[in-house]
């Protein structure tokens, strides 16, 4: 049998696919939804940094609220549902950094008086999120092709660790001398939180992923600052960065 006649009877016996999943090539995702995704994000959180262990700190020292804004990073393992529900494993990591002095306040050499404030939060979460529309959508029965613009919203719970550090120079109210020491208070809350946020695909496996998200927790302080109530550690977070599918 002529050869070139036997290559094309196996070209016609091959169904033919969208342009897009033959690029892709392999046996990749694109012959069936995918079944798992990846995000990974940075960017900004603002903690609502309410309470009056916030407001001892802005009262005295020259923090304002707003100095507690700090960058974040996100990570969320989604496991496909159904067409439009995921399950959704994430962890993330919220800091930040600001030094101060007291603002009325100076040593014996009229110095300022500096000092450190760090406040950091890491929460662990899981959680729904429910595409509004679908994903991606089926041709035929040999390929899968994303939504270029897929909205989501999200919730979930979890736990939620948490740093609130001061290291440097303080006074003494009642002696009004100076001192030098670390302040510390650690602990972990229950946490719950809500998001919203979209994926624009690049190609089939690679899209850009951007959520707004609030988080919601409160914890009892400990340590050197046990005699102030609990501590806020809600706020909101706004994050971008790229979504892998598998």
């Amino acid at each position: 049998m002529d050869l070139k006649f036997l290559r094309l009877l196996a070209v016609l016996a091959v169904p033919t696919l969208p342009l897009s999943a033959q690029a892709a090539g392999g046996d990749g995702y694109l012959f069936s939804a995918p079944h798992a995704t990846l995000s990974i994000r940075g960017g900004v959180a603002r903690p609502t940094a309410s309470g009056d262990v916030f407001s001892f700190v802005t009262e005295r020292l020259t923090v304002n609220r707003g100095d507690f804004v700090g960058v974040s990073f996100a990570s969320d393992l989604g496991f496909r549902v159904t067409q439009r529900i995921d399950l959704v494993l994430g962890a993330g990591i919220s800091t930040r950094e600001r030094r101060s002095e007291y603002r009325d306040l100076v040593d014996m050499d009229d110095l300022p008086i500096e000092q450190r404030t760090t406040f950091r939060r890491i929460p662990m979460t899981a959680g729904i999120k429910v595409h509004l529309r679908p994903a991606g959508r089926s041709v035929g029965k040999f390929a899968w092709v994303p939504t270029r613009l897929a909205p989501y919203v999200a919730a979930g719970g979890g736990m939620m660790y948490y740093v609130f550090k001061q290291d440097g120079d303080f006074v003494d109210y009642q002696t009004f001398d100076v001192f030098r020491t670390s302040l510390r208070s650690t602990d972990v809350a229950g946490m719950a939180y809500g998001a919203v946020g979209g994926t624009y695909s690049l190609s089939p496996r690679i899209g850009v992923n951007v959520e707004v998200r609030y988080d919601q927790a409160r914890s009892p302080l400990d340590a050197d600052f046990r005699d102030f109530n609990p501590i806020d550690l809600s706020g909101t977070g706004l994050t971008a960065g790229f979504l892998f599918r598998f």
